[in-house]
């Protein structure tokens, strides 16, 4: 590995691990402050939800990219490399770029750790790091997938025009509560005034906690099954084909590499988060290779 990237990895995973949660968005709002408010300058797609998060980013950013849309993705944990995390137009953001924008976060960083009670997290350092990378990359559309939870998670700081939540179930009930509810409560926390939400098929109790979510904020609710759904599903060899009756077209013959119901549900999900996004339908072509080649 560069002994530079290396370095730059040994100070960030020194800060508070991930693990290690604080129910509050002051620190990475005023990192971000320092830093220019970068995350103001694209518009996003924010998702969260039990199951499905990483996979439905890439679709929707395979969408984008078809349509030629310049995209950012924040996706966690990384699998091999810390450079993983920030993608720029769908590959992992090159190691220059990735020391350029910790060295441009840790300037700041220090005079936010020095005012908190507590340092900023390794997990708040590298958001910002990657809003940073995407206004610097001058994307159009940054696609963000939530650490853990919404409510109190850094990247929950973005003003995302369309929500994804994808099924809800049991997962860290340390942090987010014991039960299904408690866990939709902070997941719905993702929800934006006046924004558009595009969810999965839920449990009725969940749905319950998204809908009065959306209500109070004056959101819109779509929901898979009922404003969009996967009309006809066909396994084969090398994955599936389905058809999309999505939000503004029909969608057919999409064929996916991802295989199951589930994988199906997701890129349903994810285009109509891109037809909410865009305001209309997508050619149907730019869908085919959009989804295909993830």
């Amino acid at each position: 590995m560069n002994p530079v990237l290396a370095g730059v990895e040994e100070r960030l995973l020194a800060r508070w691990p991930e693990t290690r949660i604080e129910p509050s968005l002051d620190r990475i709002t005023m990192l971000l402050e320092l830093l220019g408010m970068p995350h103001r300058r694209y518009r996003s797609v924010h998702l969260t939800g039990t199951n499905g998060k990483t996979s439905t980013a890439r679709l929707v950013e395979g969408l984008l990219a078809a349509g030629g849309h310049r995209t950012g993705r924040l996706t966690s944990p990384h699998l091999t490399s810390i450079r993983e995390r920030i993608a720029l137009s769908g590959e992992p953001i090159g190691e220059t770029e990735f020391v350029e924008a910790w060295c441009a976060a840790d300037l700041q960083a220090e005079r936010v750790d020095a005012v908190m009670e507590h340092p900023l997290s390794f997990f708040e350092m590298t958001v910002a790091m990657g809003y940073l990378a995407f206004a610097k990359a001058e994307v159009d559309v940054a696609v963000v997938e939530v650490g853990m939870g919404g409510r109190w998670d850094a990247t929950n700081v973005i003003d995302a025009e369309v929500s994804v939540i994808l099924p809800i179930a049991l997962d860290h009930t340390d942090y987010l509560g014991p039960t299904t509810v408690d866990i939709a409560r902070e997941k719905a926390g993702v929800i934006k005034p006046g924004s558009v939400v595009v969810s999965a098929r839920q449990a009725s109790e969940v749905l319950d906690v998204l809908q009065e979510q959306a209500d109070s904020v004056d959101a819109r609710l779509l929901l898979l099954g009922r404003n969009f759904s996967v009309v006809d599903r066909r396994p084969v060899d090398d994955g599936q084909v389905i058809t999309v009756h999505g939000l503004h077209g029909v969608y057919p013959d999409v064929r996916l590499s991802l295989r199951g119901r589930h994988q199906a549900d997701n890129a349903a999900c994810a285009l109509a988060a891109i037809e909410a996004l865009l305001g209309r339908a997508l050619d149907p072509d730019a869908v085919r290779r959009g989804l295909g080649g993830v």
